[in-house]
């Protein structure tokens, strides 16, 4: 069997110009960095900070933010890389099939539909949540939850996908007008909360900067650290007491946080429909990544400063309107609140467009039936973008899906780790391809990025390794029922011709 066989990169640029199976290029590089911004910056910003210094890293949580911001943006830097060589639909999926072959394309492809789908699922439902909750800050009774007898339904989630599900169908382009618009509001008000948080920051509460380890059994919160299948995977392999803080509560935090940065995967996905691709992904992504790291690192420091990691430790889902509440400054969790629904909406949007292109790649291959990457008159997959948006909105309407949102890492973590491997692999195998972005250090760089996602990885959960092995599981079957028999590449259809895509 050659589950190992490799596209070309001269056959998937000219899958590009298949008729009825393009799309039309119209995103510049703003256009890009500005998705970037919209995906990352959600409810995590408000909410993941707070509670990696409570119960992972203390005021050290500011390392833990840095540290999962370089090794995202390093991982980032590679997928740049790719798309300026390879500006085509379906990221690390696309990625790996030209390097490392079909099986592990496939993985990476099963893994990140169950990213994007996991993501936008959680997400649309805790946009929901939120959007009830400001309702409620704001004095209204309004509500968004349905009741018919024992049936309950929240409308919130089938509403905002049901929104951008419309605009991505009619243009790529008007979806990312929109969701730039709202993510300017959302920045501004990001950095109003910040500017304002600094005010009442006491360098007392600094110290210690990095507190000295401590049983997790210690932490008197309400959200104790894991403990069993809910602690990280080294810990349990190495029957190593859970513990908070110290060296090891920053590196857990740094596991815990990178689900505030992921989403740049996501922009790659867009790279066949960006203008100059070779240039506009790069830069693209570069500039969105640069503006995600400063601002997550603002908000560290404020929530740090502003009270005592003991105090946030003893609050029940501490966040930073827990930190602004605690300071008598009440009136921000208006605004945050406001924040939180803002930002939600733009990453919905996002994360819609994401898991459509992956399921289109992986569907023009024939890995999927070959109908879902049919394109419309807007040069979008319109039947694939709707389907995609009921099945969204259905999980996140009807199901408690709030246990999987550790899946949401776990995948984005597998994809960065390939991709990074399969740097060096086609900076060998193919050095004659034009590339308008390289990063530095080759070989050595991209595998210390490998290492650097692995020890992530090891460090969330048990249970969330689990059930990335039952759905792996659940992929491979597919894979060898269906995809392996109907692949495109297998049964030598795909052409041989290339593509200029250098405007």
């Amino acid at each position: 069997m050659h589950i190992f066989r490799t596209k070309s990169v001269e056959q998937t640029l000219a899958e590009t110009g298949e008729e009825g199976r393009s799309l039309k290029r119209t995103l510049t590089w703003w256009d890009l960095a500005i998705m970037g911004v919209a995906v990352a910056v959600g409810a995590g910003i408000f909410s993941v900070g707070a509670q990696a210094v409570a119960f992972h890293a203390g005021p050290a949580a500011i390392l833990s933010f840095l540290i999962a911001g370089v090794v995202c943006g390093a991982a980032v830097m590679c997928y740049a890389e790719f798309a300026s060589m390879i500006p085509v639909a379906g990221s690390a999926y696309t990625f790996t099939y030209t390097t490392v072959g079909e099986i592990m394309a496939w993985v990476i492809g099963w893994d990140l539909i169950l990213e994007m789908l996991m993501a936008g699922s959680v997400i649309s439902k805790y946009w929901g949540i939120y959007l009830n909750d400001f309702l409620r800050l704001m004095g209204s009774s309004a509500n968004t939850n349905l009741t018919f007898g024992a049936f309950h339904i929240d409308i919130a989630p089938l509403v905002i996908v049901a929104f951008f599900t419309v605009l991505l169908v009619f243009g790529t382009r008007i979806g990312a007008r929109v969701d730039g618009v709202m993510t300017v509001f959302k920045i501004a008000i990001v950095l109003f909360v910040v500017v304002v948080g600094f005010f009442y920051v006491k360098a007392a509460n600094f110290t210690p900067f990095i507190p000295p380890s401590e049983p997790a059994s210690a932490l008197s919160g309400s959200s104790p650290a894991p403990t069993g299948l809910l602690q990280p995977l080294w810990q349990f392999a190495t029957g190593m007491t859970p513990s908070v803080y110290g060296v090891p509560g920053i590196l857990s935090g740094a596991a815990l946080v990178f689900f505030a940065f992921i989403g740049f995967d996501v922009v790659a996905t867009a790279s066949e429909e960006t203008i100059n691709p070779k240039r506009n992904v790069p830069l693209g992504i570069g500039v969105g990544m640069a503006l995600i790291i400063v601002m997550y690192m603002l908000v560290a420091i404020v929530t740090t400063g502003m009270v005592s990691y003991h105090e946030l430790a003893a609050q029940p889902n501490p966040s930073l309107s827990t930190a602004f509440e605690l300071v008598g400054a009440d009136w921000a969790a208006k605004i945050i609140s406001f924040g939180i629904v803002l930002g939600l909406a733009t990453v919905v949007m996002v994360l819609l467009l994401g898991l459509t292109r992956v399921v289109f790649a992986i569907s023009r291959d024939g890995l999927l039936p070959r109908g879902l990457s049919k394109t419309g008159r807007h040069g979008t997959p319109a039947k694939l973008q709707i389907t995609v948006g009921v099945v969204v909105a259905l999980v996140a309407a009807l199901l408690d899906v709030g246990v999987l949102s550790d899946m949401v890492n776990i995948g984005t973590l597998s994809a960065f780790t390939l991709v990074a491997i399969s740097v060096p692999i086609m900076r060998r195998r193919r050095p004659d391809l034009p590339r308008s972005f390289r990063i530095p250090g080759n070989p050595w760089v991209p595998l210390l990025i490998a290492a650097a996602n692995l020890w992530l990885m090891i460090n969330l959960s048990v249970l969330t390794w689990i059930r990335f092995l039952a759905w792996l599981a659940v992929g491979f079957i597919v894979y060898f029922a269906y995809g392996y028999r109907h692949s495109r590449l297998g049964a030598g259809e795909l052409g041989t011709g290339e593509l200029d895509l250098g405007d």
